[in-house]
């Protein structure tokens, strides 16, 4: 028996948003050992290029904000400059902030509407005449979407709708045989949770409903990217992944 040691990705180019940190450079990390090309995007210009010389010369920078819409025709731009057309894209950037429901204001509300919705579905708007056919998409919701938590009506509400998008793009996309799939992190070891502001006591609470007793690692998230990126996941088509450790099942 040959054992095929190319990659599961070997010969693809992904583009992953939000690249420069937790999830998304675990991602990164993960496709390119299984023989991807990898673009990554971020707002931060010295973090995207601590995470250049962290994933090595066959990872692509380009510095993009999902806030900016004419930031995303730039990217589409130099994405077509610089490879042409590419197979995958995780659409991974996000944003998460915690306020108890009567205290949110409107700039917090319109921020996360802006970034993990509007950014969401313009960067798949704008990326996707890039992508070859049969290519797929990934796109990061919660599993706050199935479930709830005291001051993330607003973030579980837009990762909802994410969840809403992943069916109707898989419907859009049907013409071209481009997949979309989604993966439902629950509380997971990365920056983002530091992020909302959560007590020292709130994080405990968090780590107590998880019923597997920890918090994951985004390399564990990356896994399952892995799998919806690659032709393992051939016959899926607008399906969530829930990873959270039995929160929203338990």
């Amino acid at each position: 028996m040959t054992t095929n040691t190319a990659g599961r990705l070997a010969g693809k180019i992904a583009v992953i948003t939000g690249g420069t940190s937790g999830i998304g450079l675990a991602t990164a990390q993960l496709f390119l050992k299984e023989g991807a090309k990898v673009i990554v995007t971020g707002q931060n210009e010295e973090r995207l290029q601590q995470a250049a010389t962290t994933l090595g010369s066959n990872a692509i920078p380009i510095r993009a904000d999902v806030l900016d819409l004419a930031n995303l025709d730039h990217l589409a731009e130099q994405i077509k400059a610089t490879v042409g057309s590419f197979d995958t894209l995780f659409v991974n950037s996000g944003v998460a902030r915690n306020a108890p429901f009567r205290e949110v204001t409107v700039s917090a509300f319109d921020e996360e509407i802006t970034i993990n919705l509007k950014g969401v579905f313009f960067t798949v708007q704008k990326l996707e005449p890039l992508m070859k056919e049969g290519g797929s998409i990934v796109l990061n919701t919660t599993t706050l979407a199935q479930t709830a938590m005291v001051g993330e009506s607003v973030y579980s509400a837009t990762k909802a709708a994410v969840r809403s998008l992943t069916r109707s793009m898989s419907v859009e996309f049907l013409d071209r045989k481009i997949r979309v799939n989604a993966v439902a992190p629950g509380p997971i070891d990365t920056p983002i949770w530091s992020k909302m502001g959560l007590t020292q006591e709130a994080a405990q609470a968090v780590l107590q409903r998880t019923p597997i007793g920890r918090f994951g690692k985004p390399e564990e998230i990356a896994g399952v990217v892995l799998f919806l990126a690659s032709d393992d996941s051939s016959f899926m088509l607008g399906e969530e992944i829930l990873v959270d450790g039995g929160w929203a099942t338990l």
